[in-house]
This record gives structure tokens, C-alpha cells and sequence, in this order.
């Protein structure tokens, strides 16, 4: 059975997917973002682009000429139109220092390995599916839209590739879904505040964008499982990069749940999109029921802005369905 199209006020546009599970393309360089902002019918056009995110996990648009400031515009009214709470606006990265050049709400995302979000030693001397996260988990109001521009490039390589939440939970036992129904993890991230101590960087205390996101511990906890508010459907929400203990196991039990969750996101290349960029290619995604990661196979400088919006606290509603079961898809 075919997934059906939510591509709504934007089914006018050139668009296919990807593939079956994740990712939808929008390759016609004349569909531009810029017009979708500036349209007469702007708020029904962003918040279709929003609801297709959601479905599709990601979404793809080629050769985009679009400002900083643009972007911002654009990441807040994504997450404003489909209903998120008026105090959750743009992240501000903790990392981020006052004066950054793009403002405090951009993060640059560089290979450069002073970057904060460089290219880390562990990635490059591990496994490459060390990589898979979802953004800012760490903090107890984390994303639910983010839109990355690719702007300088290797030759080759540096692809990202994005994984789906919904289908990663799909793909489990029934009894292995009622079990991880009840858990809750820990999201941290050690990784920049040794980063921040190494440098000599002061951890931003916030509110980092939302007010619950305050201190420097850059520790929360979430449901292990989550409803996506503007779909319904569950996903799974433990990733590689930020979550460090399910809390109602013991260390052991955590340590082989999180392994084999985590490969299963890694290893099922079919629920996966590779998207090879170009440059100024545009990728909007879901942080709710999404994993993503890049492909460290180049040498030469790798850079983009990204700009995340803030959603709602992570809840799971006992009521709410999988993708599956609530599009009548078979198992």
C-alpha cells in the first residue's frame, strides 16, 4: 500500500519522495522559500510545508537563496503554525557565545574541528553510526523543527542521512513496544560541556530559547517513546548521541536496551534517506520522531546555518497510534 500525499497547498510544486518511509524533494531550483514567506497565503502554505515535516520526517529543497534572518522567520512560524506554546521560540546553542556573528539564534555548523560542532576524534577513529542523534535532546524543551543550509562543500562527501522515528518503532515486537512505553531516559550532553572546559567557554544558563531550558548541567529527562503532536503517531526517542541511562533499568539492562535501539535506528537502511548536498540545498526535519547524522568521508572545510525551533515538552499519550496502524499500512 502507498503512503498518501500530504503535501496539501504545496501539491503544486514539483515533489516526490524520496523514499517510502522518509524524505520528500522538492527539486525545481524555482520553488523558492523566500516566496513561500512572502506569499498572500503564506501562514496555509508554511503550515502544509510543517505538517508535511512531520509526515515525511524531512524535507529537501534545492538551491535556495534565502537570508539568516529569513530562515529564523521561518524556523518560529513552522512550529507557531501547528500549535506549539507561545513561550518556545528559537534555541539559543549553550555553546554560543554573546557577539556570535550570525546572532545568538543561528548555529554554524562546521568540520572545523575548533567548532563546537566539529568533527569529533571518536566519530572518525569509531564506527560512522556513532553519529545518529536528534538535535538538542538535552534540554527539557527540545526541537521540533530545524532547517540546515549547506553552504561550502567538499568535492565529495559530507552527505547527511536521516532516519525515521516512526518506522523504527513500527518495526518492533508488540510485547518489546508495551515494554518501552513505560521507560523514561536521561538526555545529557557531556560532550559540550567538556568541549566548553576545554576552550574556556562559559555554558550559557539561559533560558536557551524556552524558559525551562536553564543551568549548565544540559541534563533532562523524556519519555523513551513519544507522541508527535501534529501527526499523532508514536516514535521512538532514544538516540546515540544524548541519551545515557534508561532510568527504571539497572546500568546493564540500560546500557543493552540503548545499544540495540540505537542499532536498530542504525543498521535498518531502509528506514533511512541519504541526501547528497549541493550548495545552498535546504533541509527542513522533524527532531520529534527523526535521527540524523553526517557522513565524515572528506577532508576539505564542510559548512552551514542552522537554525532550530523550540517545541513543546516531550510527552507519550497512551491513546495515540503508530504510523501504521493509523494509515491502514500493512506490518
Amino acid at each position: 500500500m502507498s503512503l498518501p500525499s500530504f503535501t496539501g497547498s504545496l501539491s503544486n510544486f514539483e515533489h516526490y519522495d524520496a523514499t517510502r518511509h522518509i524524505g520528500t524533494v522538492f527539486p525545481d531550483k524555482k520553488v523558492r522559500l523566500v516566496d513561500l514567506l512572502k506569499a498572500p497565503n503564506s501562514d496555509v502554505l508554511i503550515k502544509d510545508l510543517a505538517v508535511l515535516v512531520s509526515q515525511r520526517g524531512v524535507v529537501f529543497f534545492k538551491s535556495q537563496e534565502i537570508t539568516v534572518e529569513q530562515q529564523r522567520q521561518l524556523g518560529q512560524r513552522l512550529g507557531e503554525l501547528t500549535g506549539k506554546p507561545e513561550t518556545s521560540k528559537l534555541h539559543r546553542h549553550p555553546l554560543t557565545q554573546n557577539g556570535a556573528e550570525l546572532g545568538e539564534f543561528v548555529t554554524v555548523i562546521s568540520s572545523n574541528a575548533d567548532s563546537f560542532n566539529g568533527r569529533r576524534p571518536e566519530y572518525d577513529a569509531g564506527r560512522a553510526s556513532n553519529g545518529w542523534h536528534a538535535d538538542i535532546t538535552f534540554e527539557p524543551v527540545p526541537s521540533d523543527y530545524a532547517i540546515l543550509k549547506i553552504h561550502t562543500l567538499p568535492e565529495t562527501g559530507g552527505d547527511t542521512l536521516f532516519a525515521s522515528g516512526y518506522e523504527a518503532y513500527d518495526r518492533l515486537s508488540e510485547p518489546y513496544k508495551k515494554f518501552l512505553e513505560g521507560l523514561t531516559a536521561t538526555h545529557s550532553a557531556p560532550c559540550f560541556l567538556e568541549f566548553a572546559k576545554a576552550q574556556g567557554l562559559e555554558v550559557s544558563p539561559g533560558p536557551r530559547g524556552a524558559p525551562e531550558n536553564i543551568g549548565t548541567s544540559l541534563s533532562t529527562v523524556h519519555p523513551v517513546i513519544r507522541t508527535n503532536p501534529v501527526t499523532g503517531f508514536k516514535s521512538l526517542f532514544v538516540n546515540k548521541g544524548f541519551t545515557t541511562r534508561i532510568n527504571e533499568l539497572t546500568r546493564d539492562e540500560s546500557e543493552k536496551v540503548i545499544d540495540f535501539l540505537t542499532g536498530h535506528v542504525a543498521e535498518n537502511h531502509d528506514l533511512q534517506v541519504r541526501w547528497r548536498w549541493e550548495k545552498n540545498d535546504i533541509a527542513i526535519w522533524d527532531n520529534r520522531s527523526n535521527f540524523h547524522t553526517a557522513t565524515n568521508d572528506y577532508d576539505s572545510l564542510r559548512v552551514g546555518d542552522r537554525v532550530v525551533s523550540l517545541g513543546e515538552k516531550p510527552f507519550f499519550d497512551p491513546n495515540s497510534k503508530s504510523r501504521r496502524e493509523a494509515l491502514g499500512l500493512k506490518k
